[in-house]
């Protein structure tokens, strides 16, 4: 019987956001791979908001895309609503965010899936690793069927020892309808893995033919050259774009939602693990917000046809006849009818301090976690994840090389290091204010910073790295020309009175004129036939054209952000893995000791940003390296 089955490479357990990237990343870089998930009919399964990107999101959406991962282009493929969120912001803000149909890009996914050479599929549940001394060799399932492989990459999501609440009503499972997963926990707990419990959310969903939406504010998308992958720069959407809605509670939907408090799991005991600071349930808004007398909602379509709306902002695990009454009170929702209630779960998640910068577990060699086992929330997140593992667990069946992204240098780098270096205390959600170098991090360069690495890996196909090498070319080019063409007042007067922008009184380079905040360089383009010219003599797109304009407006910041990187990032040369038995150096204090022994930092760089180890403990290994 062992003859019928094919030993793998990489093993990778779910099939969510993480485990389809990690999967589809190991399978390109080689590796005979084998994506084992309980459902293949829910590959990819958008369960709470059906949107990709946002706030710091969309950046890292952008990264995944750089290197060669597949997320922006199914984003793309199923997009029904795109907008740049931010824009009144520099562009260090600037997230992109794409509303999508949720079973379209759970198709896309799976057609990239199945049209992956050297990746298989098996639908199943891994109740159990198989290991050998401290590695990994493989799993087995419920069906008794054992794969081997060298390297495995768990993904599980929320299913492990998950738990359903709806008021007073519990009942196991990893999402709505699907069952939970077990085993695997009390292996590893048994093999000294620490273990916690986190909750995460989501709200009803609503029927949208019994919504009033006359009644409620239409938010429409943007219709420009944006959009998730640098491959797509020419890509035109063929779904139908869909508005978004925003509605409000009131006092009256307050009072009876406070009315199933008593039987909320999050107020009655039931639910002991930790939520979402940063996602909310309703019931905790109030609770927290108790002086508020409304919050606002979005409601968001689940597709391009559907009538399946979800109502961003109304996540709860009140009792299901408590949400449907407090909806019914919220204006043009009156005569509303609901596909399900909301609900809460409960799942198991390691703390990632038990993990290396690659992803590897520390106890287990050869074992990846990646997205919400580790404490994380989010596609996005849980993707970015996924990407790293795939590209590290393919490494090391090579080479004792290592892909690890310095914090300056992506928002992925800023995401793994927080975690393995910091652990959760919630679930883990990435925002801008996390980045010391957001304006390094910006959506629009993605590629600039990362392509080459991903290209230098083999994730980066050929002509994903010309893509990158014509639009460098062509932004140089036109920043060049910026630099050394001059312009006379008769040419431009007119045009900058027009913007409230000082006329010139004599020629100038036309950087000067690019530098002022009230041009825009399209609109300068417009108007000024030097400038037209060249750009459509070059056929210079608009994506190249705002990366140029970017480059110049911002120069000052991006340097000196850049030469406090670079100062800084000698700390993180300073390799100190291995090399000190902290328990010993008596001159770092008793907490220092206890958590570096614990989380044992790679380098100098990583130990200063753990929580209790003080500059003077810096200080202590600086002069035990002879620094």
């Amino acid at each position: 019987m062992d003859k019928l089955l094919t030993d793998y490479d990489v093993i990778v357990v779910g099939a969510g956001h993480a485990g389809c990237e990690a999967a589809c990343t190991a399978a390109h870089l080689g590796a005979h791979t084998l994506l084992i998930t309980l459902d293949m009919n829910k590959i990819a399964q958008m369960s709470c908001n059906p949107a990709v990107g946002g706030i710091a999101k969309g950046q890292i959406v952008r990264e995944i895309d750089a290197l060669g991962g597949m997320m922006g282009i199914v984003t793309d493929r199923s997009s029904i609503q795109f907008r740049m969120l931010n824009r009144s912001k520099g562009p260090a803000m600037w997230s992109p965010r794409s509303q999508c149909d949720r079973m379209k890009f759970s198709a896309n996914w799976r057609q990239i899936l199945e049209e992956t050479i050297l990746l298989d599929m098996w639908q199943d549940e891994v109740t159990e690793l198989l290991l050998e001394n401290d590695s990994v060799c493989g799993v087995k399932t419920s069906l008794g069927v054992s794969f081997l492989a060298k390297r495995v990459i768990l993904t599980s999501g929320t299913f492990l020892n998950g738990l359903m609440h709806v008021g007073r009503v519990s009942f196991a499972g990893g999402r709505i309808a699907e069952p939970a997963s077990y085993g695997i926990s009390t292996q590893l707990k048994a093999r000294g893995f620490e273990i916690g419990r986190m909750k995460t959310g989501t709200p009803v969903r609503i029927d949208g033919k019994s919504v009033d939406f006359n009644k409620l504010a239409p938010q429409a998308g943007e219709d420009d050259f944006h959009c998730f992958s640098f491959v797509h720069y020419d890509y035109k959407n063929q779904l139908l774009q869909r508005p978004c809605y925003m509605a409000y509670t009131n006092e009256k939907v307050h009072t009876i939602l406070r009315e199933g408090f008593a039987d909320s799991p999050l107020f009655n005991g039931t639910i002991q693990s930790i939520g979402p600071r940063y996602c909310p349930s309703i019931e905790t808004k109030l609770d927290t917000f108790a002086d508020k007398t409304s919050h606002h909602l979005f409601l968001e379509p689940e597709g391009e046809t559907t009538t399946e709306f979800y109502l961003n902002g109304f996540s709860s695990s009140l009792p299901w006849d408590i949400q449907w009454r407090a909806l019914r009170s919220i204006e043009g929702f009156e005569q509303v009818r609901i596909f399900r209630p909301g609900y809460a779960i409960e799942y198991d998640y390691f703390p990632p301090t038990q993990l290396y910068h690659t992803l590897e577990t520390k106890l287990i060699r050869g074992l990846y976690f990646a997205g919400q086992i580790n404490g994380t929330t989010g596609y996005e997140e849980a993707a970015a994840q996924g990407l790293m593992a795939g590209i590290n667990a393919c490494l090391s069946l090579s080479s004792n090389q290592d892909f690890i992204l310095r914090r300056d240098e992506a928002y992925i780098g800023v995401l793994i290091d927080d975690l393995v270096t910091k652990g959760v205390d919630e679930p883990y959600r990435m925002f801008t204010s996390r980045a010391e170098y957001r304006i390094l991090l910006r959506q629009d360069d993605a590629d600039v910073r990362l392509t080459p690495k991903g290209y230098d890996l083999g994730l980066v196909n050929k002509q994903r790295h010309n893509i990158y090498l014509d639009k460098m070319q062509k932004r140089d080019a036109l920043i060049d020309f910026i630099q050394q063409c001059s312009v006379k007042p008769d040419q431009i007067n007119a045009l900058l009175e027009s913007v409230q922008s000082a006329p010139l009184k004599q020629g100038v380079k036309l950087i000067d004129i690019v530098t002022r905040p009230q041009i825009n360089l399209n609109f300068l383009a417009e108007h000024l036939f030097v400038l037209k010219e060249f750009i459509a003599c070059y056929q210079i797109r608009d994506e190249i054209v705002e990366a140029a304009e970017i480059s110049i407006k911002y120069s000052g910041y991006i340097e000196r952000e850049r030469m406090l990187a670079d100062k800084l990032s000698r700390l993180e040369n300073l390799v100190i893995a291995g090399k000190f038995n902290y328990e010993e150096l008596t001159n770092l204090s008793i907490e220092a000791r206890q958590k570096l022994s614990k989380i044992q930092p790679r380098t100098i760089g990583q130990a200063s940003r753990i929580s209790g180890v003080s500059p003077a403990d810096i200080n202590v290994l600086l002069i035990l390296l002879g620094r």
